[in-house]
């Protein structure tokens, strides 16, 4: 049998049993390419950490066969197989790869902690050479490797979202508003949290999402946090973010939460229309702009009890990594969101079409708009995940 004899990577003439010399291997450098590194690379299972912006991109999720909308998962497919990840083959068919993403976020959403878990040749340098071949506005931050079996929409206990907004947004509609004047008091902020809490617990979100019926159970979600935290002031104008934390969300759901708080806090609709939306009846609920969401991270508790600390697997927390996610964030998340606020006023537009809702339309107009949202193309800003991650 043939022994190949290598040293410090560069190849060596080897002998055959039979005599005869094997072809020799050389290496420019004595660096191997990296399609021969690859297959000698073993193939795991392993998660990664990303964080990009969304504006420009359709969403996350990607469309095969629909180049004409780019989405993220174009550009990390396409990074993967130039740097030796994955065989060029596999990314014409994500599902060889094993390829999962824990949200899917849509038109314009940006995200500081997503999770894709794939399998991968582990070449060296591995981050460094994907990110080599992803534009800025995309980072793989972290990896991991995970169990064999690992799905990270399925394994995932819940995910936290944040939505950042100018506070102006929550003066009343009777007032005269400067924009860069506007500051938030403490007690519209105190009303501003009062309200958000109402939405923790478990509750029919039917009224959330143009995908859900009454009586459909999947429109139960459980809410674990919601609030607002201090306001802030970037390029002159006051801002503030809004957290939630839940255990999955339905298309629209975040943007339609905030919306009506906003619709309450500013005088369109009175507080009791939270409780009534959780009814049967068809409630109108605004939907807020879709800039401003960020995917902030994913929850993996019963993941890591059981596997974080078995010896073998890493428990699926990014410590280490959290400053890497404030660096991108105020490189690339933040600044889209104010400067896009700035130049398209999304925000001040969208408050302008409040008037037009009707918080007390009959169920049967309800109906009707909700059948025409249903047969719209629009999924603009879809929140979160894949409506069955429940």
């Amino acid at each position: 049998q043939a022994k190949r004899l290598s040293s410090g990577g560069e190849g060596l003439e080897g002998l055959e049993g039979n005599g005869r010399q094997t072809k020799r291997l050389k290496r420019d450098g004595g660096e191997e390419d990296a399609e021969d590194q690859s297959k000698k690379s073993p193939k795991r299972k392993i998660v990664l950490l990303m964080a990009y912006s969304g504006k420009g991109y359709h969403g996350m999720q990607r469309n095969v066969g629909s180049s004409q909308f780019k989405t993220i998962e174009d550009d990390l497919v396409s990074a993967l197989v130039q740097s030796g990840c994955i065989p060029e083959n596999h990314g014409e068919d994500m599902k060889k790869m094993s390829f999962q993403r824990c949200a899917r976020t849509d038109k314009g959403v940006s995200a500081a902690g997503q999770i894709v878990s794939l399998k991968v040749r582990l070449i060296d340098d591995i981050l460094e050479k994907i990110n080599n071949h992803l534009p800025s506005h995309i980072r793989i931050l972290g990896l991991k490797r995970v169990t064999g079996g690992f799905n990270s929409k399925n394994k995932c206990d819940a995910r936290t979202y944040s939505y950042m907004l100018p506070t102006f947004t929550f003066a009343h509609k009777d007032d005269d508003v400067q924009e860069e004047a506007y500051r938030l008091n403490k007690e519209t902020l105190e009303k501003v949290n009062k309200l958000l809490a109402c939405y923790k617990g478990t509750h029919n979100f039917h009224n959330f999402t143009s995908q859900k019926g009454p009586k459909d159970p999947s429109a139960k979600r459980y809410i674990m946090e919601m609030y607002c935290g201090e306001p802030f002031v970037r390029e002159n104008i006051e801002f503030a973010v809004i957290k939630v934390k839940g255990q999955s969300f339905m298309m629209h759901q975040i943007r339609k939460m905030i919306g009506l708080v906003i619709a309450i806090v500013k005088g369109y609709a009175a507080e009791s229309i939270i409780e009534r939306s959780w009814g049967e009846e068809k409630v109108d609920v605004p939907k807020a702009p879709g800039l401003g969401l960020v995917l902030e991270r994913v929850h993996f508790e019963k993941y890591n009890r059981r596997f974080g600390n078995d010896g073998l697997h890493e428990p699926l927390e990014w410590t280490e990594e959290e400053e890497k996610i404030a660096v991108f964030k105020e490189q690339y998340i933040y600044p889209t969101i104010i400067n896009t606020e700035r130049e398209e006023k999304s925000m001040m537009n969208w408050l302008n079409t409040l008037s037009i809702h009707d918080f007390n339309s009959s169920a049967a107009e309800m109906q009707a708009n909700n059948k025409n949202s249903k047969n719209s193309s629009d999924l603009e800003g879809s929140d979160g995940c894949d409506d069955d991650s429940d």
